[in-house]
């Protein structure tokens, strides 16, 4: 390893925590003079959003969180493809060690006290840029379902099992598929953790049916 990689490795892994940190919701809903965290599930994510301002802002909430996953990633891919950022002996070990790093930064962003959203819409980002086939199935399986079931945290908690799965589908073996692979599958976990609140009111009947992105 170079000399300055691990500089620029830091700068990609800190990068990508603070702008995963970013609440775009719920800035959005102050924009709006609305405090989601005080509306609703008190989620200060895309569907919160949603349910206090409408679909549309739900919508562009679920974008910018999809974007703040999937342009760090992207940026440590390009920087690790050029020889600039490399982490042990693992191809992709740097852009998937960066997504991370933007994921752990929506769902404990240093701004709001480590208290934050489930995850999804930024998971969805970094997977898109790592395994955009295997991102794409889990998307058709959230869309299948929540038309089915118009409810938000099943569709959710189905795509982020389908994750792993899609990466074993489409990706061709090697050293890079085995570390999404393992990758995929810890985020799912850490999905599904995080819905346990969901879990519950789902098997007491009681979890909310409503339409957004979470």
């Amino acid at each position: 390893m170079d000399i300055h990689q691990p500089a620029i490795i830091a700068f990609l892994l800190i990068g990508a925590y603070l702008s995963g940190s970013v609440p775009f919701a719920l800035l959005l809903g102050f924009l709006l003079g609305k405090d989601i965290r005080k509306i609703g599930s008190g989620n200060p994510g895309a569907t919160n959003l949603a349910r206090a301002a409408g679909r549309g802002w739900g919508i562009a909430a679920f974008v910018l969180d999809f974007a703040k996953g999937l342009v760090p990633v992207l940026a440590a891919g390009w920087l690790e493809g050029r020889g600039e950022a490399r982490l042990l002996h693992w191809t992709g070990m740097v852009e998937t060690a960066t997504g991370l790093a933007a994921i752990l930064g929506h769902v404990f962003p240093i701004w709001l006290r480590f208290r934050g959203g489930k995850g999804v819409a930024t998971t969805f980002g970094v997977m898109a840029g790592l395994s955009l086939p295997a991102t794409l199935l889990a998307g058709a399986l959230w869309t299948g379902i929540y038309l089915a079931a118009r409810t938000v945290s099943v569709a959710s908690i189905a795509a982020a099992l389908a994750l792993p799965v899609g990466v074993l589908l489409f990706e061709n073996g090697g050293e890079r598929s085995h570390l999404l692979v393992a990758f995929s599958a810890a985020i799912a976990l850490l999905i599904l953790i995080r819905h346990r609140s969901n879990i519950v009111r789902l098997m007491r009947g009681e979890e909310l049916r409503f339409g957004g992105p979470r």
